[in-house]
């Protein structure tokens, strides 16, 4: 298993969320990426290193983006998470840093 870490962005999400319905459909999803992270989707372009998983709540479409890293142990970063509503303009902001 991959452990899992969390970007700033991600744990300030994370802690506003008020649903525990989707808290816990969020919790499957990290479950299942830290089995097997590359099950995700990776980006293109200028974020070719990101992956991203889809999670569907209420038919609302809500995206998981993390990073792969077997550099010094297996690791998961979650880098982002929320709707797909400038997901990505948040996320190639964040992924400059």
């Amino acid at each position: 298993m991959y452990e899992i870490q969390f970007s700033t962005a991600a744990q300030k999400y994370f802690k506003k969320l008020r649903d525990k319905k989707l808290g816990n459909i969020f919790y499957e999803a990290l479950h299942k990426i830290s089995e097997n992270p590359y099950m995700g989707t990776q980006k293109g372009g200028d974020l070719a290193t990101v992956y991203g998983y889809d999670v569907r709540y209420n038919g609302v479409n809500y995206e998981l983006a993390y990073l792969i890293s077997e550099i010094e142990g297996k690791m998961v970063v979650i880098l982002l998470a929320g709707t797909r509503e400038n997901f990505y303009e948040e996320l190639k902001r964040l992924h400059k840093k």
